[in-house]
């Protein structure tokens, strides 16, 4: 088997749907026995702290945090969505949508934050992009 490059390795991820994107994070942290709630909590924190250094770092924003700002009357299928876009379980993707605001996805490209938020307002809920 070649090994892959890192390069090679993220054009393969570029062309995977979010879905099947979660269901590799599962499956290589299953494989692995690691996880990776730690580093997103982690990276989360980094464009807080980013934000207020420039303006121009706005300017050029590569990076989105799609926000749930609200369920809307459609709660059970906005929590269908969350489940969809992310690898959360049933109770954590309820706890997420009745403790909204909060991000459901961080630091994803503009094409992911934009299918995301369409999904979701798709689903009655009210989305941020920041």
């Amino acid at each position: 088997m070649a090994k892959l490059s890192t390069d090679e390795l993220l054009e393969a991820f570029k062309e995977m749907t979010l879905i099947e994107l979660s269901e590799f994070v599962k499956q290589f942290e299953e494989t692995f026995e690691v996880t990776a709630a730690a580093p997103v909590a982690v990276a989360g924190a980094a464009p807080a702290a980013g934000g207020d250094a420039g303006g121009d770092a706005a300017a050029e924003q590569d990076e989105f945090d799609v926000i749930l700002a609200a369920a809307g009357d459609k709660k059970i299928q906005v929590i269908k969505e969350v489940r969809a876009l992310t690898s959360l379980g049933l109770k954590e993707a309820k706890d997420l949508v009745d403790g909204a605001p909060k991000p459901v996805l961080e630091k994803v490209d503009k094409e992911a934050a934009d299918k995301a938020k369409e999904a979701l307002e798709g689903a009655g809920a009210t989305v941020e992009l920041k």
